[in-house]
C-alpha cells in the first residue's frame, strides 16, 4: 500500500514557484489560491478529484470581458478620432486566439500551467487555446485579486505598448486604404517621410508626413516609423474623404 500511495503522489505536479514571474511583472497576489486556480487545468482537475483543486474556467470567462472592457478603454482614449467599425476590428484583432497566445508566450505562462498528464504528453504545455485560455484566466484572477487598476498595470507592460508599436497596423492599415483612394482618383503613388526624430533612445518619437506629388496630405507621430506613417496616412484620408 505504501508503494501505491507514492505512485499517487508522483502524478501530481510539483506547485509552481510563481515568485519569478510576479516579481518580473511587478504585481503580487493577496490570494495566491486565485493565481494557482488560474493556472490550472480542467484536465488536472479530472486526475485528481480527490484534492480540492479548481480548474480556471469561470476565470478565463471572467478575464475575456475584463480584457474586452480594458482594451476598449485604452483604445477609446488613445485614438479620439478613429470611427466606432474601426474601434471594433481593432479591438478584435488584440483579444483574438493567436494575440493572447503572443501575451502569455511573452510572460512564460507555459512553464507554469498544471497539466493532466495525457494533456501533458500531447503538448498541452505549447497548445495555442489553452495558453489563450490562461492569459484570460490570469488577468479575471488579477482583477479578483487586485482591481482593474493593477490589470492595466500589467496590459501597459504587455499588451499596449505593441499597439502603439504598430503590431496590429495589418488590421487598420491605413497606407493601403490611402493608395487606393488616391489611385481611384488616377493619381499617382503618395510617398513617405520622416521628418523628424526626438525623445531619448528608450522612449524615441518619429514625424512622419505623406505627400501627394508636392502636396503635403498629412503628418503623424508615433514611437516607430511604421506607427508614424500610418498615422499620416489616417490623417490624409481623413483630409481627402471631407
Amino acid at each position: 500500500m505504501p508503494k501505491m500511495n507514492n505512485r499517487k503522489r508522483k502524478n501530481i505536479q510539483k506547485k509552481p514557484d510563481f515568485q519569478p514571474l510576479l516579481k518580473r511583472i511587478g504585481v503580487s497576489f493577496k490570494d495566491e489560491k486565485l493565481l494557482m486556480k488560474a493556472f490550472t487545468h480542467s484536465s488536472y482537475v479530472n486526475e485528481h478529484r480527490a484534492k480540492p483543486f479548481e480548474d480556471n474556467e469561470r476565470l478565463e470567462f471572467l478575464g475575456d470581458a475584463v480584457l474586452e472592457l480594458t482594451v476598449s478603454k485604452y483604445l477609446f482614449e488613445q485614438y479620439p478620432k478613429m470611427s466606432e467599425g474601426d474601434l471594433t476590428k481593432l479591438r478584435a484583432a488584440i483579444v483574438c486566439e493567436p494575440s493572447l497566445v503572443q501575451f502569455a508566450e511573452d510572460l512564460s505562462f507555459g512553464s507554469f500551467i498544471l497539466l493532466g498528464k495525457g494533456e501533458e504528453m500531447t503538448g498541452g504545455r505549447t497548445r495555442p487555446a489553452l495558453l489563450a485560455d490562461v492569459f484570460e484566466a490570469f488577468i479575471g484572477a488579477l482583477y479578483l485579486d487586485q482591481g482593474i487598476e493593477t490589470v492595466n498595470v500589467i496590459l501597459k507592460k504587455v499588451v499596449f505598448p505593441k499597439i502603439s508599436e504598430g503590431a496590429f497596423s495589418h488590421v487598420m492599415d491605413y497606407k493601403s486604404q490611402l493608395q487606393e483612394f488616391v489611385q481611384r482618383g488616377g493619381q499617382q503613388a503618395v510617398e513617405y517621410k520622416i521628418i523628424e526624430e526626438k525623445g531619448p533612445a528608450h522612449n524615441r518619437e518619429f514625424v512622419s508626413k505623406v505627400m501627394l506629388a508636392d502636396q503635403e496630405l498629412g503628418i503623424g507621430i508615433g514611437k516607430s516609423k511604421k506607427e508614424a506613417e500610418q498615422k499620416a496616412a489616417e490623417e490624409a484620408l481623413r483630409h481627402l474623404r471631407k
